[in-house]
C-alpha cells in the first residue's frame, strides 16, 4: 500500500447529521484540522441545507440529497484555490449544516404596557401575548449574519432578539390601528396577519420567515377591568339607585357580620316592644312607608376558553350541566365579570363544588 492510500484512507468518506434535540439550528460537522478527502459522500436530509466554508469564504449550499465531493457538483468550490491539483489531496473546509423545518410553539409578549388612544376611553394601556413559529429561508445569508462560527447555533441564541421584533411591530400596529380595545379580540386574526407581513419584513435581512404568528390574548390594566365590570353590572342591574343599593350591599365586609348580627338582634327587640305597643289600649300607631330591601345579587355567569376561542356566558345552572356530561373538567380556563384573570374551574370556589356532586365511595368495611 502506497503513502497516498494510506493518507486518503486516514480521511472520512461520509458527512451527514442526525438531530435529537428541538432547538438546534446550525451544526457544524466537526473533524480534525477540518480535512474533507475528495470523493466523499455528503448526505443531506430533508429539512436541512449544508453549507460550505472553505478558508474563510461561503462556497456552496447544498439542499436534501446525496452528493459526491466532486468538481462536477461543486461549481463555485472548483475556482477557489488548491482545486486545481486533480484533488489529490484532502481539501480543508468546514461544513455547516441548517435546520430548514420550523421552530413551532415560540412565545412572544409585551414586557410593558403598550400606550394607544381608544375612542371610547381615551388613552389606555393594554398587554398581549401569543406564539409564532420561525423557519429558515435563506440558510446561506442566516449563516453570514446570524451564526458566524458559532459550532452549534440554537433557537434560544435568537429567539429574544425576535421577540423584540414583534413587541415593536405589535406596538406600532395596534396604536395606528385605530381599533377600539373592546373591538380588538374580534380582530386579532387581522391584527395577526399585519404583525406578520411587518416582521416578515425584517427578519427577512437575516434569512428567515415567520410562517405563523398569533395573538392569543390582548388585556387591559386591572384597574380598567375593575370599571368595565362594574359598568357591566350596571347595565345589567338597569335602575342607578338599585345599583347603588347593590354595590352597597356588596362593599360589606366579613369583619361587619358581628355587627350586622348584633343590630339585627337589637332591632328584632325593638321590633316586639313596637308590636306590643301597636296592640295597647290606643290601639295600632299610624304605618309608615317602609322602604323596599335592595334587589338579590346578580347571578354570576361565566365564559370558557376552549382550544384558543372563548364561548359563553352561561349560567351556574348550564356550567352545572356541562360538568356532568364531562365537557367541563376541572382543569377548564374560566372567567368572570369581576375575575382577575382566566383561572381553572377547581381554583373557583363557586365552580369546585360543581365536581364534588357526587358523595365518595364508602369507608372500608362499612
Amino acid at each position: 500500500m502506497g503513502i497516498f492510500d494510506f493518507l486518503t484512507g486516514e480521511f472520512i468518506d461520509v458527512i451527514h447529521w442526525t438531530d435529537d434535540t428541538r432547538d438546534t439550528m446550525v451544526w457544524r460537522f466537526e473533524r480534525e484540522d477540518h480535512e474533507i478527502k475528495y470523493g466523499a459522500k455528503l448526505t443531506v436530509r430533508e429539512g436541512q441545507a449544508a453549507v460550505f466554508v472553505h478558508e474563510g469564504q461561503l462556497a456552496d449550499v447544498f439542499p436534501p440529497g446525496l452528493y459526491m465531493l466532486e468538481t462536477n457538483n461543486m461549481p463555485v468550490l472548483t475556482t477557489l484555490n488548491h482545486w486545481d491539483h486533480g484533488f489529490k489531496s484532502p481539501f480543508k473546509s468546514e461544513v455547516y449544516y441548517v435546520n430548514t423545518t420550523r421552530f413551532a410553539d415560540l412565545k412572544w409578549g409585551t414586557k410593558n404596557p403598550i400606550m394607544c388612544r381608544d375612542p371610547e376611553f381615551g388613552p389606555v394601556r393594554i398587554r398581549a401575548y401569543g406564539t409564532y413559529t420561525v423557519k429558515v429561508s435563506n440558510p446561506a445569508l442566516f449563516l453570514t449574519e446570524i451564526v458566524g462560527t458559532d459550532g452549534e447555533f440554537t433557537m434560544d441564541e435568537i429567539s429574544y432578539q425576535i421577540r423584540n421584533i414583534i413587541v415593536q411591530a405589535f406596538s406600532r400596529i395596534v396604536a395606528s390601528s385605530g381599533i377600539p380595545v373592546l373591538d380588538m379580540a374580534a380582530n386579532t386574526d387581522g391584527l395577526g396577519k399585519l404583525v406578520a407581513t411587518e416582521i416578515s419584513k425584517v427578519v427577512a435581512e437575516y434569512g428567515l420567515v415567520i410562517p405563523e404568528f398569533y395573538i392569543e390574548n390582548i388585556s387591559l390594566p386591572e384597574a380598567v377591568e375593575a370599571a368595565l365590570d362594574k359598568r357591566t353590572s350596571m347595565g345589567i342591574v338597569g335602575n342607578l339607585d338599585n345599583y347603588m343599593k347593590f354595590n352597597a350591599a356588596e362593599g360589606m365586609g366579613a369583619e361587619n357580620s358581628a355587627m350586622a348580627a348584633s343590630m339585627g338582634a337589637g332591632m328584632g327587640a325593638g321590633l316586639g316592644m313596637s308590636m306590643a305597643t301597636q296592640a295597647g289600649p290606643w290601639g295600632p300607631r299610624p304605618t309608615t312607608a317602609v322602604q323596599a330591601p335592595p334587589p338579590p345579587p346578580v347571578e354570576h355567569v361565566w365564559h370558557i376558553a376552549v382550544n384558543g376561542e372563548t364561548k359563553g356566558p352561561f349560567s351556574k345552572a348550564e356550567m352545572g350541566q356541562m360538568a356532568a356530561k364531562g365537557t367541563l373538567s376541572r382543569a377548564t380556563f374560566v372567567w368572570t365579570p369581576g375575575q382577575d384573570g382566566w383561572l381553572e374551574a377547581d381554583d373557583v370556589i363557586e365552580l369546585s363544588q360543581l365536581f364534588s356532586v357526587a358523595p365518595p365511595p364508602p369507608p372500608p368495611g362499612a
